[in-house]
């Protein structure tokens, strides 16, 4: 279901979506490390996997269960044209309609996200209702390796499976973070693959930042018939930008004084402009 990008299309939109979460995040701070490290999964996902539709949206359904990661999807929205830069630059200022954490309704969400745990058990009853009706869209549903301590989660996959929704696929976050600290020591959730193919799932755990492999596993998911996917992405914050990944303690918060925004941006315009010289020379 190629959109003729290349894959070094996409990385080059993966790396404008970085710069643009950080734009958004340094103003007040925000969930950048994440928004980082899924940009890749973001490009892949709006720009090539996802059906656009005939009024400038798309065809295909996207929930997002962790609503601090709807940073990613700002920064892909940027791109997309369905938000200026100007416009989230607001993200999370009083009175701002750009929310850290969205609600129904906001362009670009299908949930209100936030109350983790419960994205994975409305896309499974959103992917039903569509079979029920005969359409061809697909759902894909992001949530956090956090969330896998939620047995709402694994009701969703249940469900999932004995219903057969093959129009379904699960994205799993695999950072290894989360709000108390590191997933392995707060709740452990490994392993994450063989839990939902417990559950009658098919998986397949990548890098989630490997263009490559990702839309390889997109393509997979498609094809895979009687049984819902999930995509398990291995990811650590920051990745795609080596100097904060560096230098930073992993936190699942970024404050605005903990980053030197401006070092982000300019590793983020060399690697921008060496991929580019990449794509035209």
């Amino acid at each position: 279901m190629r959109r003729n990008q290349s894959i070094l299309d996409l990385e080059i939109i993966a790396v404008k979506i970085r710069r643009n979460v950080l734009e958004i995040c340094r103003q007040r701070g925000g969930y950048a490390a994440q928004g980082v490290a899924l940009a890749d999964v973001t490009a892949a996902l709006y720009f090539d996997e996802m059906r656009p539709d005939s009024e400038g949206w798309f065809h295909d359904r996207f929930v997002l269960s962790n609503g601090h990661d709807a940073i990613m999807t700002y920064g892909a929205l940027a791109e997309t044209g369905h938000y200026t830069i100007e416009q989230l630059r607001t993200y999370n200022e009083d009175g701002s309609q750009v929310d850290q954490s969205p609600i129904e309704g906001q362009l670009g969400f299908e949930i209100t996200a936030g109350s983790l745990g419960q994205g994975p058990s409305q896309a499974a009853g959103l992917a039903w209702a569509l079979r029920q009706q005969g359409s061809d869209k697909r759902v894909y549903c992001l949530f956090s390796d956090g969330e896998l301590q939620e047995g709402n989660v694994w009701e969703a996959a249940m469900f999932a499976a004995h219903q057969k929704l093959d129009n379904l696929c699960f994205i799993v976050d695999n950072n290894d973070m989360q709000a108390s600290g590191r997933a392995v020591d707060v709740l452990g959730v490994e392993p994450v693959p063989e839990k939902f193919e417990a559950f009658g799932c098919k998986t397949r755990r990548i890098t989630g930042t490997d263009m490559a492999e990702l839309l390889d596993t997109f393509d997979e998911a498609r094809a895979t018939k009687g049984q819902p996917y999930v995509m398990i992405c291995d990811t650590r914050l920051w990745d795609g930008i080596d100097c904060l990944q560096q230098a930073l303690p992993m936190a699942h918060y970024t404050a605005k004084a903990a980053v030197d925004w401006d070092e982000g941006l300019a590793e983020i315009t060399a690697t921008l402009s060496a991929l580019e010289a990449r794509r035209d020379g």
